[in-house]
């Protein structure tokens, strides 16, 4: 029978009523993987507080990516129950720094309390054990409404229904499509570096853009562009993009606003973008992109670094 270390950090999976709203109880501490105990053995560590997850910061990665790299050694794989709301940002966070030792580590999470009518929790939860049980998955994955999905390239993608998450590029999970493995690039962690994330809208938002970096104190910044990576070619944007990337050590990733988007070099419009500085961030998605860029900056990467970490997530 395999042995599994369950991180319970808090989410809508165990919420329950309060007189101001759903929040975070440890009552499915003893109920929910219950109907499993007959074909694993779960020990648990309940963060303390638990927390909805929109409150999830990098310090709390760098606390439970501490956890995971002490616990992992003596367990057969990891079940992670976090809130849906930075779930995708705290899988890419694991699937890019934790040594996974060829073990599984499953995330879920839900979108209606455990308990409660119609919940989608015991289907996730379902699924999510079913992973824990295969021998071929190796990687962190994300369970949900009955699938499991790469952590890299994962998004939540609705509110209002079970399938709260979807993997554009990607899709499902497959055994053939397993993550590649590390290279050789350092991976600590560290929770101080700071990553800007600017999403262009027409008008003021890109002058804005070109302020904040030239002014605030930023290690990293992703660049959410329209199409293709298309920017307009604004004077002070592209000034500002050069002077916070010249020396190469601090990096913008230029990603595209599209789910099903690709930032590539296809239109004219994007050579000032490129020429200034921005790299190219192919598919990647934002929650990708934020834990790439965290790594980054934490291990000082050059450009070519992150190049070469893209390709091998097969993301340009």
């Amino acid at each position: 029978m395999k042995n599994i270390f369950v991180l319970y950090t808090g989410g809508s999976i165990g919420m329950t009523e309060s007189p101001e709203g759903l929040q975070p109880d440890t009552a499915i501490v003893d109920t929910a993987l219950a109907p499993f105990s007959g074909s694993l053995n779960f020990t648990w560590h309940v963060c303390q507080p638990l927390i909805d997850s929109s409150a999830v910061s990098p310090q709390h990665w760098a606390e439970w990516l501490d956890i995971l790299q002490t616990e992992l050694p003596k367990y057969d794989g990891v079940l992670v129950l976090h809130g849906t709301d930075t779930l995708a940002y705290t899988a890419n966070v694991l699937a890019l720094t934790l040594n996974t030792q060829g073990k599984p580590v499953i995330l879920t999470g839900a979108q209606k309390p455990f308990g409660t009518p119609n919940s989608d929790a015991p289907l996730n939860l379902a699924t999510a054990v079913n992973a824990l049980q295969r021998d071929d998955v190796k990687e962190v994955l994300l369970s949900f409404n009955g699938d499991l999905f790469p952590a890299i390239g994962t998004t939540k993608c609705s509110t209002m229904v079970d399938a709260g998450f979807a993997n554009h590029h990607f899709g499902t999970w497959q055994p053939e499509k397993a993550a590649p493995a590390f290279n050789h690039l350092p991976r600590r962690f560290d929770p101080d570096q700071r990553v800007g994330t600017f999403f262009l809208t027409p008008g003021i938002g890109v002058k804005a853009a070109a302020h904040t970096l030239q002014t605030f104190p930023l290690n990293a910044a992703i660049l959410m562009t329209y199409g293709h990576g298309n920017a307009p070619a604004d004077i002070e944007l592209m000034g500002a993009i050069h002077q916070f990337t010249q020396n190469g050590k601090r990096h913008i990733l230029n990603i595209s606003q599209v789910p099903e988007g690709e930032a590539a070099a296809i239109y004219a419009q994007g050579s000032r973008l490129r020429a200034s500085g921005a790299i190219n961030g192919g598919k990647c998605n934002v929650e990708t992109a934020s834990a790439l860029l965290r790594l980054a900056a934490s291990n000082d990467w050059t450009v070519d670094d992150l190049q070469s970490e893209l390709q091998r997530l097969r993301l340009i």
